[in-house]
């Protein structure tokens, strides 16, 4: 009779495991496959309803096929470009031209320009841009030409200079990325967890999330339901291993507690699933609600990672919700090999501990700690505003020189800084000479001539459905302030022009209106994740004060870290903007998973209310929790900062954003702040809900 019962309850884990466990088999490719169906062409990222991406598709009327621009600079070691030196670049050009993929007949393609101060030549190849491998095989055979020449330092830099170097940057995302946030992971579970076994077990669980994720994702991506980048990828493996790792953090502390009291493995795991279970599903749907609140956006990279990010945390909920407690099952006190869950006895013995002494503390000056918190978050925040947000300048694309930026800066030295980068403007054909006199003739515009067959300048301005394209070099770099500055002045200009229809568009328009859009988006995705969070909170807690006061201290925490990330980065690394993208990922992380460990503190707090009065409620439930949601925040942040493996600025932002946030969070927001202003309160903090005893 025991031993059908014992069969009755291990059929079921059993089964769970070996589903997993063969579809994690299945599945696990889909990790490496995802690169395929990613794509790193930014104009595939713009506002939907922005000028510029008008402009880009009527742009494409005027060629051929679809090109990206390679701008070939030559620069002297000394002196001026001498005849010889001429000819070699005539030479390698020619050469760089019959490269697979050149468009070389496509107007003013290959045509040599030489610098006015005479120390410098340029050209422009137009590549095809339907295949990226490809592409970048192309800059790579044009930068080896154009190193020819003999006295003469040659770079290749422009959009297609640039996307080669991202998908050189994003190279190996799928393996080095993925290797370095599991070994920092599990470097730090055996630390904290001093076990064997279980950090294999936490690893195991994550990656089996990921796979699932990963497989979801490229099919949905490869029938283009989803778009996805290098970003939104690397961002996909980080999110799912350390949202996966936090939910197992959380239950297995709480199965090794019941453990510990003496019960049996399996009722130990069904009384630490009822008690985890609706903190990990809240904290997952409130991230995963979070991050479809981004499918408002008007930027289509901002809707690209909600639901890639929002699959990837539900998956990450189901591996820690079924995988982990079958494998916990299975194993009992064996998960925790070779240290063993302390006794009642010696738990009790150990009350003296590190978080207990928090607990003490904020038991016994709640007023002076929360006030002390608060003034040193306040005057973080102070240094907020300082973030500017305003675009990448392409010299900060990477964060170590780039070939392409290297170009960029010679090209900028010796040429107009807007040279191969020009704001195109589409107009009627009958109004060409007007609009392109008011184009010339705005303020930061350095020439405007109208695209002809022979090239930019020369002969009669192609014509296309009745339109022409306007080429409008600025004077200042196409990622530089001034540069955006002068997209309002031209659009103004030549919407003045009557009849002519003429729209603005350009690498230096689209940043102008992502820009714009991106600052829109904040005030509409801001207060909608507010929303969600404050709603999960009152349903979870059932009470309204403390799920305001959880939404204001993670909104605080917020703004801090986005003080202390200005100062460093401006002051500490030299970085004069980043993506106007970055203050809203940055947001809905940080506020998502920081109120995840609130979460779990109060939800814990609330269960030893119940039990005891809200006073020893929290100071058992921060003492309880303190050392699992510590280690949580510890291994999340760790896990973000692994996105530096990848060497672009924006990455470096949302992981230091993501990583100091969460490590603020855990330290002072929950640590202290919260659980003395709830102790301050007393019963209150619960209004209305009137039941709960101080």
């Amino acid at each position: 009779m025991q031993a059908t019962r014992r069969w009755r309850r291990l059929v079921p884990v059993l089964l769970v495991v070996v589903v997993w466990v063969l579809a994690g088999g299945v599945l696990g490719p889909y990790a490496g496959k995802l690169s395929g169906v990613a794509t790193n062409d930014q104009a595939s990222f713009l506002p939907e309803s922005a000028e510029s991406t008008e402009v880009a598709e009527e742009q494409r009327k005027f060629e051929s096929d679809r090109t990206v621009p390679a701008i070939v600079v030559w620069v002297t070691e000394e002196g001026r470009v001498t005849a010889a030196q001429r000819q070699a670049a005539g030479e390698a050009l020619a050469e760089a031209a019959r490269t697979p993929g050149v468009k070389a007949d496509t107007p003013g393609a290959g045509q040599l320009i030489p610098s006015e101060d005479g120390r410098a030549l340029s050209a422009v190849l137009p590549l095809e841009s339907a295949d990226e491998e490809e592409s970048k095989a192309a800059v790579d055979s044009i930068r080896s030409d154009a190193a020819r020449v003999d006295g003469m330092n040659a770079y290749v830099t422009g959009p297609a200079a640039t996307r080669a170097d991202l998908s050189e940057a994003f190279a190996g995302i799928d393996g080095i990325l993925l290797l370095v946030a599991l070994c920092v992971v599990l470097l730090i579970l055996l630390v904290v967890y001093r076990s064997v076994l279980l950090p294999l077990v936490v690893i195991i669980t994550s990656v089996f999330a990921l796979s699932l994720a990963c497989a979801v994702v490229y099919a949905l991506a490869r029938r283009d339901v989803v778009s996805v980048d290098g970003q939104v990828q690397g961002i996909l493996f980080i999110l799912v291993i350390g949202a996966a790792t936090d939910y197992a953090l959380l239950l297995t502390a709480r199965f090794r507690e019941e453990l510990a009291l003496g019960h049996e493995k399996y009722a130990a795991m069904r009384t630490a699933l009822r008690q985890t279970a609706g903190a990990v599903t809240a904290s997952g749907l409130t991230v995963a609600l979070g991050l479809l609140a981004l499918m408002v956006s008007d930027l289509s990279n901002n809707r690209a990672l909600g639901p890639v990010g929002a699959i990837g945390v539900v998956c990450a909920m189901a591996a820690a919700l079924t995988f982990l407690p079958a494998v916990l099952v299975l194993l009992g006190n064996a998960a925790y090999w070779p240290t063993r869950p302390a006794s009642a006895k010696a738990k009790d013995r150990r009350e003296h501990g590190l978080w207990h002494r928090v607990a003490d503390l904020v038991d016994r000056r709640p007023r002076r700690i929360w006030i002390t918190a608060l003034i040193g978050l306040a005057v973080c925040a102070a240094f907020s505003p300082l973030l500017a947000a305003k675009g990448t300048p392409l010299d900060e694309i990477f964060v170590n020189d780039a070939p392409s930026v290297t170009g960029q800066r010679a090209l900028g030295q010796h040429f107009p800084a807007g040279s191969g980068n020009p704001a195109v403007i589409v107009a009627r054909a009958d109004r060409v000479g007007e609009v392109t006199r008011a184009a010339a003739a705005t303020e930061g515009v350095s020439r405007a001539v109208p695209v002809s067959a022979e090239g930019p300048g020369r002969g009669k301005p192609l014509v296309v459905d009745g339109e022409v394209r306007i080429d409008a070099t600025l004077e200042a770099a196409a990622d530089s302030d001034a540069a955006k500055e002068t997209i309002p002045r031209l659009r103004d200009a030549v919407h003045a022009v009557e009849g002519a229809d003429a729209l603005v568009g350009g690498y230096t328009a689209q940043q102008y209106d992502t820009q714009a859009t991106a600052a829109r988006d904040r005030a509409l995705i801001v207060p909608v994740v507010l929303a969600i969070i404050l709603v999960i909170l009152v349903v979870l807690l059932r009470g309204l004060l403390l799920p305001v006061l959880l939404v204001l201290t993670v909104g605080l925490n917020y703004l801090a870290t986005l003080g202390v990330t200005a100062l460093l980065f401006r002051y500490g690394f030299g970085f004069t903007g980043t993506d106007a993208s970055v203050p809203l990922y940055g947001f809905v992380f940080l506020v998502a998973l920081g109120v995840d460990y609130n979460i779990f503190l109060m939800t814990r707090v609330r269960e030893e209310t119940l039990r005891h009065g809200t006073r020893e409620g929290i100071r058992t439930g921060l003492a309880a929790t303190g050392g699992v949601i510590t280690s949580a925040g510890v291994v999340l942040a760790a896990t973000f900062a692994a996105l530096t493996v990848i060497p672009l600025a924006f990455m470096a932002f949302i992981a230091f954003i993501v990583a100091f946030g969460v490590l603020l969070d855990t330290l002072v927001v929950r640590s202290l702040l919260v659980p003395s202003l709830a102790r301050d309160l007393g019963a209150r903090v619960w209004w209305p809900n009137r039941s709960m005893r101080p």
